[in-house]
């Protein structure tokens, strides 16, 4: 057998044990009911460290049927403008974890960083937008490749 027929069956081998992901893109509803900011300086004045901790509801696109929740932590990082989070939507099936930055404001996209159950092994993105303008809702649409 030659190298490369050896090389082209370890190949093989190894795409055969890999699970392939399909394309899928699922749409939720956050609530924030829950959340609390913990300020590093004076009560109620926005600086840099503060932490903002949630654990919230995640409903269906017509924001009616609840799905799941989420649940994660934020660290300012600009003041006025920015915060770094990092959370985990509970879904059935599994779990998808995300990271990246919260836009004060217009819309927010953070890399999916893994998940687990049929979300094991996940990759892409989550756009949050807020819902009418108003940040009392959440359209997350996540984009799993």
């Amino acid at each position: 057998m030659t190298m490369t027929s050896r090389l082209s069956l370890v190949a093989a081998a190894v795409l055969v044990a890999v699970p392939a992901l399909a394309a899928e893109q699922i749409k939720v509803v956050e609530r924030p009911i829950k959340e609390i900011t913990l300020n590093l300086t004076t009560k109620n004045v926005d600086s840099v460290g503060d932490t903002l901790t949630f654990a919230n509801p995640l409903f269906d696109a017509a924001n009616k049927a609840q799905l799941g929740s989420d649940q994660g932590f934020c660290v300012r990082t600009i003041v006025g403008k920015s915060w770094e989070c990092n959370f985990t939507l509970l879904l059935k099936g599994g779990q998808v974890t995300v990271e990246g930055p919260f836009l004060d404001t217009g819309d927010s996209t953070f890399t999916v960083t893994g998940g687990t159950g049929k979300y094991a092994g996940a990759k892409g993105s989550l756009l949050l937008h807020t819902r009418a303008g108003k940040p009392d809702s959440y359209d997350f649409t996540i984009d799993l490749l």
